[in-house]
């Protein structure tokens, strides 16, 4: 190992280190969690104190599940092409050669607001750019789980922040208050997915992977996300959203789950919706067009994709990440033992 290599090794180190205790030893618990059985879940093995409740784990069950340090060490399978998932904006400029994706109308970096013609704009030019188009999300380009995104729209003369008024002088404030973001298309998804739930976005998030075995992509697991009324605008189960499982040979889903309590959803809360008499439309088209998106990137050997079927039948990837959180698949079971987990072996993540 030469000195840049052990360099980058010890950076590397060096933020798994800080990441354990941020989000993981000072981690906000949904579930209420005993002091001692935090401590017991954050230092023997890295888990949540919330994975320890959700999973139902002991000493001897844990060897089952993979934790939440697990999923931050996979978060550097992709290396060094990682970052061009990891920032949206350079990710929907790669995919977008071979996918549809939402358009990006403007993107504000280090306080510049921006479009993609050469235009500077400023925060009040932004707001006459949010009233032409009408209806958009605004994100944060560099962060994930649903953090930071609004809906923004302009509907008969006033403009909405997720549903709620806001004046012309708040928006301009809040484009200008943050400094990395981007305002993208709203994309109309598909009517069975507006059945489900339709004042939230609803994506399908399918995982494709290298098989360490035979070298070949494969889907190896999706579901679908849904939000609620507590989510607006998104559909994130890391905010609360629901998730059910999608049969991989038949596209149906099963019932739902929540990463933030243990009960199952045979039926959405707000939309009234049996989540089993579902079935994901054109299911084995979709999972061909994914595998095939997948093979046009073979230096990346795991992404998890988001993506909404629209009501024309196309398939559009609102986003690709380096790596999924393990909580999503895991609530059908644990992976340490399974496929994702002898993917990690693989790649040194466990051992």
């Amino acid at each position: 190992m030469d000195f840049f290599e052990l360099v980058r090794y010890l950076t590397k180190k060096a933020k798994l280190f800080v990441l354990y205790w941020r989000r993981i030893i000072f981690a906000r618990d949904h579930f209420k969690v005993p002091l001692f059985t935090k401590l017991k879940a954050n230092i023997f093995g890295g888990y949540l104190g919330d994975q320890w409740m959700l999973y139902d784990l002991d000493m001897k069950k844990k060897k089952e599940y993979l934790s939440e340090f697990d999923w931050y060490r996979s978060r550097y399978i992709n290396e060094p092409f990682d970052y061009m998932l990891n920032n949206k904006i350079v990710a929907t400029e790669v995919l977008g050669r071979y996918v549809r994706m939402p358009e990006i109308y403007l993107v504000n970096s280090k306080g510049v607001i921006s479009d993609f013609h050469g235009a500077v704009l400023s925060s009040e030019e932004a707001v006459e750019r949010v009233k032409e188009a009408g209806d958009m999300f605004i994100k944060p380009y560099g962060k994930g789980k649903g953090n930071g995104v609004h809906h923004i729209t302009y509907v008969d003369g006033a403009f909405y922040k997720d549903d709620a008024p806001i004046t012309p002088q708040a928006l301009a404030e809040l484009l200008e208050r943050n400094k990395d973001w981007y305002l993208s298309e709203t994309v109309k998804q598909h009517p069975y997915a507006d059945l489900l739930y339709d004042k939230t976005v609803n994506t399908i998030r399918i995982i494709t992977l290298r098989d360490p075995k035979t070298k070949r992509f494969k889907v190896f697991f999706a579901v679908q996300r849904i939000g609620t009324s507590k989510t607006i605008p998104v559909d994130n189960g890391s905010q609360g959203g629901l998730v059910c499982n999608i049969d991989l040979e038949t596209g149906r889903l099963s019932h739902g789950r929540r990463l933030h309590d243990c009960e199952v959803y045979e039926v959405h809360p707000d939309s009234g919706t049996r989540f089993e008499d579902i079935v994901i439309p054109d299911w084995a088209a979709f999972k061909d067009e994914i595998l095939t998106l997948a093979e046009r990137f073979p230096y990346l050997h795991f992404i998890a994709w988001d993506v909404i079927k629209m009501p024309d039948g196309q398939n559009c990837v609102i986003e690709a990440n380096t790596s999924s959180g393990v909580n999503i698949v895991q609530l059908w079971g644990g992976q340490r033992n399974g496929e994702l987990g002898d993917f990690y072996r693989a790649h040194g993540v466990i051992k």
